[in-house]
């Protein structure tokens, strides 16, 4: 796990291509063009690209009429203004009426770094999590990123799909294949299970190796999704290890 990508590139490719199968997918983007690495996007598909500027909530408002036009906007910009100035639009407009919008909230968790707890996003998949009929995705690493955005345009309805703009390796096999809610185990053990989500799971696989320098065999499950929840995984990890840990780039 040397090797470190980010996960936007993976977004954005994955993006364009279903976007070049499908006349219906468009992006809606609040200034954010160079953040969410949307420039080649605007280049190859015009005006399927709309920027509203910062105006998040005005955003998702506009791409709930675009979904019920038939087409399908996959809106991106920064997580913590996406989801905090817009939780209302989300919840209404979105979520209410099942409204087939794909939120992309990018720089997600601490990875604004020194810019400050204005721009840190510690609270969107709570927010997010809690609202009827959404569902909720964080992917580990940009192998899952592409599967994700593929698998979300294909669903009908309203998505929170989680991207990171910190690198991180790649954690799965090349034959991996993503599935909206269900977890995936990627270590197995029997002492205790390290439960972790997005960037955070390349860290529970270190974890597990020094556990294990110590005589602990951690499992560590990658929980790409958040809502629905993959309660049979955790289940069976509460009745065959001892203990439960998760660790996520988010408020506990």
């Amino acid at each position: 796990m040397n090797q470190l990508y980010d996960c936007r590139d993976a977004y954005t490719s994955a993006l364009e291509d279903v976007a070049s199968g499908d006349p219906r997918i468009v992006v809606v983007v609040n200034d954010s063009i160079g953040s969410s690495k949307l420039k080649s996007f605007g280049t190859k598909f015009g005006r399927r690209m709309i920027n509203v500027g910062i105006a998040e909530q005005n955003m998702v408002g506009i791409a709930a009429g675009l979904a019920n036009g038939n087409k399908i906007p996959f809106v991106s910009g920064a997580a913590p203004f996406l989801t905090g100035r817009a939780l209302e639009q989300i919840k209404v407009d979105l979520a209410y009426s099942h409204a087939n919008v794909k939120l992309c909230g990018m720089s997600s968790g601490l990875a604004y770094g020194e810019l400050g707890p204005t721009h840190h996003s510690i609270e969107d998949l709570a927010w997010t999590r809690a609202i009827a009929g959404m569902t909720v995705i964080v992917p580990a690493d940009p192998l899952e990123t592409d599967q994700a955005v593929r698998a979300v345009a294909r669903i009908d309805g309203p998505v929170f799909l989680r991207i990171s703009r910190m690198p991180v390796p790649i954690v799965h096999p090349a034959d991996y294949r993503f599935e909206i809610g269900r977890a995936s185990t990627l270590r197995d053990g029997n002492d205790i299970t390290l439960i972790a989500t997005g960037t955070m799971v390349s860290r529970a696989l270190e974890a597990a190796v020094l556990l294990e320098n110590v005589g602990i065999a951690a499992r560590v499950l990658n929980m790409a999704t958040i809502r629905p929840l993959d309660t049979d995984a955790i289940i069976q990890a509460c009745l065959e290890t001892r203990g439960i840990v998760t660790i996520e780039e988010h408020t506990i």
